[in-house]
């Protein structure tokens, strides 16, 4: 009987070792789960910490409005890229120093001001060619082209004066499409006006025709200009992803 309780007893001694593993892996799990938890901690508070940092330094609705000067001048390339003369366009445009602004409209604004200034530092000249003409029938020409450039003058500062409206009604739109149609008749009226000036020059043979023409040549540039953009706001207003005032 001793010996079987001695073989009963030495089994109880040893099943103790076999119960210490279900406790081992316990402890595994439990560290596991911990570690488990402590990486998604760290990656969560990376993740909001970088929406924070995005909120950030997004800039404000307002700063977008008005980009940096080498962003307005790759928007007044997209806008001059509509003319047939392109350099003329962004020079002339650049060339007046006003403040950067990705805007469409506000780029036409500036082409016609720059039509304007050559169109009225160009009609003194048919004056001051007359004052040294000797050929009546030029003179005759000439005078024409004085009445014909106050005219076109006339027709771009009426364009100018209607871009500049600033008060309408509720709900009302700035440019409305008959508002454009007006400036387009205008800024080509301002154009035909010069043509018909070297035209009457043309006729009459006269050798001041080539002075003068030069100086017609760049005035018509930057009116057809003005001219491209405006037949062309609607669709770049759009590119801009603004909308027509």
């Amino acid at each position: 009987m001793d010996s079987i309780n001695f073989f009963k007893g030495y089994g109880k001694v040893n099943n103790p070792a076999g119960n210490q593993q279900p406790a081992s892996n316990r402890r595994r799990r439990i560290l596991l789960a911990a570690s488990l938890a402590v990486f998604l901690t760290i990656v969560i508070g990376a993740m909001i910490g970088a929406l924070i940092y995005e909120s950030a330094t997004e800039p404000p609705e307002s700063e977008e409005e008005q980009l940096p000067a080498s962003d307005s001048g790759e928007s007044l390339k997209t806008v001059c890229a509509v003319t047939q003369y392109l350099d003329s366009c962004i020079n002339s445009i650049s060339a007046l120093n006003d403040p950067p602004k990705s805007d469409p409209v506000h780029f036409f604004n500036l082409s016609l001001q720059v039509s304007q200034r050559e169109l009225a530092s160009l009609a003194s000249l048919p004056k001051t060619l007359i004052s040294k003409s000797n050929d009546r029938r030029a003179e005759s020409a000439l005078k024409d082209c004085v009445n014909l450039f106050d005219d076109s003058l006339s027709q771009l500062n009426r364009s100018a004066e209607l871009m500049k409206v600033a008060v309408v009604g509720p709900g009302e739109k700035l440019l409305t499409e008959m508002r454009i149609s007006d400036v387009q008749t205008w800024i080509s009226a301002a154009m035909t006006d010069q043509d018909t000036c070297l035209d009457g020059l043309d006729e009459m043979g006269s050798t001041v025709v080539d002075e003068l023409r030069a100086r017609v040549h760049k005035s018509s540039e930057y009116m057809s200009n003005s001219l491209a953009i405006l037949n062309n706001l609607k669709s770049l207003v759009e590119k801009f992803g603004l909308k027509m005032p």
